[in-house]
């Protein structure tokens, strides 16, 4: 391997070198605000920064390489499932042995690595989700002078343009569903309205002559009795 390939190389592994030592920066705060001394802090942060800067280095390298998809989680879940507790282990050696002189191991170690693996899934949830939004931007600053950048910044924009095709399908399904669903037109709304407005003029129109009638009706009647009266007296 030239010096060349290695340069390029290593200038893919910067975002997870970055985030890595990051995390050891985290380590070494919530040490403090535990109550650890300033050099158990220390001793934390270059104990756990250092292996997840190298893991996290390696993870961009991995990608260059296609052993990893933007996107995919699978693998990169994988992957930090055997870094994450290795990282941790050196952490608890290295801080031990920086502190005391000597390094001390926990006795139920099986416990604590498998516990570790747990805690992994978080840790590769958070590190891919930073990566995925810190490299294209750092790819589009050395995509001139480093082509495995400007490729796999390729992919990247592969799968951005796949994302955005995937949501216009939804957006697409989401209106013809509504389409079909939705409420009736003005027309078929006025045109079902229509012969109900006409039934209900007829009505009107015929009650008022049958309302006129009876009171022709009770008139006439009237004018009979009075009529009678008139003859018996």
């Amino acid at each position: 391997m030239t010096a060349e390939r290695v340069r390029r190389l290593g200038e893919l592994a910067v975002p997870g070198f970055a985030i890595g030592v990051t995390a050891g920066l985290i380590a070494g705060g919530l040490s403090l605000l535990a109550g650890q001394p300033a050099g158990w802090a220390l001793a934390s942060l270059v104990t756990l920064g250092v292996p997840l800067a190298i893991f996290g280095g390696g993870y961009g390298v991995l990608m260059a390489r296609g052993v990893f998809k933007p996107g995919v989680f699978a693998t990169a879940g994988l992957y930090w499932l055997v870094a994450f507790p290795v990282a941790r282990l050196s952490q608890e050696a290295g801080t031990s042995t920086l502190v005391s002189g000597a390094p001390h191991l926990r006795e139920d170690l099986l416990s604590f690595l498998a516990y570790q693996g747990l805690v992994s899934l978080g840790f590769a949830i958070g590190f891919v989700w930073m990566h995925e939004r810190v490299t294209p931007h750092w790819l589009m600053r050395i995509q001139d002078r480093n082509p495995d950048a400007r490729l796999l910044l390729e992919r990247y924009v592969q799968h951005a343009e796949m994302l955005w095709r995937a949501k216009q399908a939804r957006r697409a399904a989401r209106a013809a569903r509504r389409g079909r669903t939705g409420p009736p037109s003005a027309g078929a709304s006025s045109g079902a309205r229509a012969p109900a407005g006409r039934g209900s003029g007829n009505g009107r129109s015929g009650t008022r002559p049958r309302t006129g009638s009876g009171a022709r009706g009770t008139s006439g009647t009237r004018g009979d009795a009075a009529a009678r009266s008139k003859g018996v007296k």
